[in-house]
């Protein structure tokens, strides 16, 4: 398992450094997708939305990038503890974004399974915080 593991993590981390930048790029195409899942107790949604959008951006080209992939990788997990509360919001306060293609009312499964999804997502991220090995950067 563990060589399988070895054998997927360059790939993986390909996918999650793309997703991340395109995730980041989508902050600034469709901000008012975004503006609706800030909880109300945070001042200037939309400038966070443009904030977390550039530092999704910054995340996924540092996680591309061997000089900087581990700083990057802490950079992820710095984010996804930023932006939990609006998935604990969206949870919480059945947020339906308005505008979302394909409809933007996510189920009570979907609204609740983001949760321990962002927990996953954590340790995606963590498994690229670890310095190289002499085996290889992987």
């Amino acid at each position: 398992m563990n060589r399988l593991l070895q054998r997927l993590k360059r790939p993986l981390l390909y996918l999650m450094a793309s997703a991340y930048v395109l995730a980041g790029v989508l902050h600034f195409v469709v901000p008012e997708l975004y503006v609706q899942i800030v909880p109300p107790v945070f001042p200037a949604a939309l400038a966070l939305v443009y904030l977390s959008g550039l530092a999704e951006i910054a995340v996924g080209v540092g996680l591309a990038i061997p000089r900087t992939r581990r700083l990057a990788a802490w950079g992820t997990v710095a984010l996804l503890v930023a932006v939990f509360p609006a998935n604990v919001y969206m949870a919480t306060h059945g947020v339906v974004v308005e505008g979302m293609p394909g409809g933007g009312d996510p189920s009570e499964l979907v609204r609740w399974g983001r949760l321990p999804l962002q927990g996953v997502l954590i340790l995606w991220a963590l498994w690229y915080t670890r310095p190289t090995t002499e085996s290889g950067p992987f």
